[in-house]
């Protein structure tokens, strides 16, 4: 790699565009993306030089690659689905567990004694959020900082757990993805995910 000159405030300007169009391609890579052809279609349009592929092979590619991601992304969703509900079936089988008529399933670690919140309030919570697979996404604990959110502010299985629970009580929940996030990626989080949260409810504020 030729060495750059980021000595003008105008290269090192330069060279921050190209950061971030870097990140934007990195963080949503076209399947095949090969950063050649990125850098040479950038210099070719930048320089006026005309494109090298005729504007219909061009289409005819990007539809083709649309076609490939969206049968990708549909077998994605199939497959999350029913590697959610599996675990969700066999999960509701385990003692100890209650399920909610919405599919919402929970586990009692302790039970409190303080009041229960309704919706309209806020509360103070401390929480670690992880998929079915273990991996974690969220964690107050890790952070060591207890979060505070309203009742009625939160995804949909968190908003029904913490109206049964009393304050002082800490509840395991397995949250089915039409309870979450369903078919939207947030963060570390994949589309259709079933999440599986330990929330203690410290206060009712």
């Amino acid at each position: 790699m030729s060495e750059l000159d980021l000595n003008t405030d105008e290269a090192r300007v330069s060279y921050g565009i190209g950061l971030q169009l870097g990140g934007q391609l990195r963080d949503n890579p076209p399947p095949g993306a090969s950063l050649e052809a990125i850098l040479g279609g950038i210099r070719d349009a930048f320089t006026g030089n005309g494109t090298r592929v005729e504007p219909e092979a061009l289409n005819a590619s990007f539809q083709v690659i649309r076609e490939r991601m969206q049968a990708e992304s549909a077998a994605e969703t199939e497959r999350a689905t029913a590697e959610g509900k599996q675990f969700l079936a066999e999960n509701a089988q385990r003692e100890g567990i209650t399920v909610l008529p919405s599919g919402l399933q929970y586990e009692v670690l302790s039970t409190g004694e303080g009041p229960r919140p309704g919706r309209e309030d806020t509360v103070r919570t401390h929480y670690h959020g992880t998929l079915i697979n273990g991996s974690v996404f969220d964690s107050s604990y890790q952070r060591g900082q207890p979060a505070e959110f309203p009742v009625g502010g939160v995804i949909a299985g968190w908003t029904e757990a913490l109206q049964l629970m009393n304050a002082g009580s800490k509840w395991r929940l397995f949250v089915p993805s039409e309870l979450a996030y369903a078919g939207q990626a947030v963060g570390s989080i994949p589309a259709h995910s079933v999440l599986v949260f330990d929330v203690e409810l410290l206060e009712v504020l």
